[in-house]
């Protein structure tokens, strides 16, 4: 989670703005989809970081690219670029997701597991979990890591629930060794 005051300050913004016009669930894709297109390919960002492209140009190539996009989405990250602020965007993203879960009862929650979890695992485990951190329900993003042997990891917010095979022999081996 972004620690970023300017982040969680733009992020607030967007997310008032999205909420007056009942566009959370829209903004919030959007969003998602950005953030996961910067992760992905360092070119783009490269190229709306690039000093020889003007912010005017900049903000031309996003109206562009971003044709499919909520409006409120594509002047946040025109703004971004007039401010020099676009390192922040990933950040603004993050925050806005955990602003619009937070307001529709739901959080952000990791799960590693050894295999790809079912719909009706998924649905156990944000029942059973949701209710631990007093949320409806949890957005599970599934993360396969073998090395658990067994079991699952849950990551909600700064809550871990480590229910794996590899982390109750690693408490066995501390009983046993000492």
């Amino acid at each position: 989670m972004s620690q970023s005051t300017v982040a969680n300050r733009y992020a607030q913004a967007i997310f008032e703005l999205a909420s007056q016009q009942n566009l959370l669930s829209e903004v919030g894709a959007d969003l998602k989809e950005i953030k996961e297109v910067l992760a992905s390919n360092d070119e783009f960002m490269a190229l709306l970081t690039a000093p020889k492209i003007s912010a005017d140009r900049k903000k031309e190539l996003i109206a562009q690219i971003l044709t499919g996009a909520q409006p409120i989405v594509v002047n946040m990250v025109q703004f971004l670029i007039e401010k020099k602020r676009l390192n922040e965007l990933s950040a603004v993203a993050e925050q806005f997701q955990a602003l619009a879960a937070a307001a529709q009862g739901a959080a952000d929650a990791k799960v590693f597991s050894t295999r790809e979890l079912t719909e009706q695992e998924r649905a156990e485990i944000s029942a059973a979990f949701g209710k631990l951190v007093g949320k409806e329900t949890l957005n599970i993003t599934n993360i396969i890591d073998a090395s658990l042997i067994g079991g699952v990891r849950v990551q909600i917010g700064n809550y871990i629930f480590d229910s794996t095979v590899a982390s109750k022999l690693e408490d066995l081996k501390k009983v046993l060794v000492g």
